[in-house]
């Protein structure tokens, strides 16, 4: 799937596309709303801009983020006028139905959130909007009711963050964790799968790269014999530079990740999972193709799977590299000469290394 998300203005975007149809229809107009013609028109007139995909099939994906400071009137009760980021609007074009285009594009609402500190972020969706109401809830929007348009209202807040999996309390990291660690990754596999992390830190910037694989990362390995990661776990992306040069400078951390899963496909030649289930386990989205993962899973002792959702990067000008971390006592030699993958850092270590990379920890691990 070609193509790749930009920030456009509403004036640039060519309301007669069908893609708008089903948003026309749902929101003809009323004494209360204006229609969806309208509105566009008004927010271009305004130099609104929106969150667009293009593909070579056309316009893909419309998201439209303001922040004011508003209150929330629902059908049997109201919330407090505070300042929220409301998506006004959001939708994903039917061709990318089971894709994970709308998993990259709630990302960028949810970094977008992060980055504005509001206290809440909300969206409202009708009933018959099932597979964006399951992305939703799937990233910790909790429906609080229906507004006058009988739109259901799905929120969340900084203050209620549920840390029962990577995916509810994304982009905030579970405070309550033991242990981060490393995963090393060649450069040339690294980026492919985190594509946004050598750009500068914002919004205008890393949207026009690829979140149209989403967020969900798949790392297959075989060099050791049994992961150290566990699920919940941060794990720093260490960007192994391959070609000329010192890796002392030009290898580095570039992102981190929430580990969602351990899978062992094969220990001491052991197999724990045919290839079919392991193609069927990892979908699309690993960076390897069937080929060499069935080369992988011929040949090598061990085999395992490391699932992990991608939750930040440091942005251009704030990858750490070997040589600092190592000055720091943050690797191989301050923790007794092991591989570097096996280290197993303390909180304190990691949020210093985020301090590090000049990411705002407070606005990254919240209680």
């Amino acid at each position: 799937m070609a193509g790749k998300f930009s920030l456009k203005k509403f004036s640039d975007i060519d309301l007669n596309d069908h893609f708008f149809d089903s948003l026309k229809s749902d929101y003809p107009g009323n004494d209360k709303t204006p229609s969806f013609d309208k509105w566009f028109v008004e927010k271009a007139n305004e130099g609104r801009t929106a969150l667009v995909f293009n593909d070579e099939d056309g316009l893909g994906a419309f998201i439209s983020i303001k922040s004011e400071k508003e209150s929330i009137i629902l059908q049997n009760h109201s919330l407090p006028e505070i300042m929220r980021c409301k998506i006004s609007t959001i939708k994903i074009a039917e061709r990318f139905r089971g894709q994970r285009l709308g998993e990259g594009a709630i990302g960028l609402v949810l970094w977008k959130w992060q980055q504005l500190e509001h206290e809440e972020v909300y969206v409202t969706a009708f009933d018959k909007q099932d597979v964006l109401i399951s992305q939703l809830t799937k990233f910790g929007f909790n429906k609080i009711g229906y507004n006058s348009n009988n739109e259901g209202v799905y929120l969340r807040s900084r203050k209620n963050v549920d840390y029962s999996n990577p995916y509810k309390s994304f982009p905030f990291i579970n405070p309550n964790f033991q242990n981060a660690g490393y995963l090393l990754i060649n450069d040339n596999y690294h980026d492919t799968m985190f594509p946004y992390s050598e750009l500068k830190n914002t919004l205008q910037s890393y949207v026009a790269l690829n979140v149209r694989n989403g967020l969900s990362k798949i790392y297959v390995g075989a060099q050791y014999t049994q992961p150290p990661y566990k699920i919940g776990e941060p794990i720093f992306i260490y960007r192994i530079h391959t070609g000329e040069g010192s890796k002392k400078y030009k290898s580095c951390i570039t992102s981190f990740c929430i580990v969602t899963d351990v899978i062992m496909v094969k220990q001491n030649r052991k197999f724990f999972m045919s290839f079919s289930e392991l193609l069927q386990r990892i979908s699309n989205k690993s960076v390897f193709d069937k080929d060499e993962l069935k080369m992988q899973y011929d040949n090598n002792n061990h085999m395992f799977v490391i699932e992990m959702l991608y939750y930040g990067y440091f942005g251009e000008g704030n990858n750490i590299n070997n040589n600092t971390l190592e000055a720091n006592g943050y690797w191989s030699k301050s923790h007794g000469g092991i591989y570097p993958a096996l280290i197993r850092l303390s909180p304190n270590e990691f949020k210093q290394i985020l301090w590090e990379g000049n990411i705002n920890v407070n606005n990254v691990i919240i209680d």
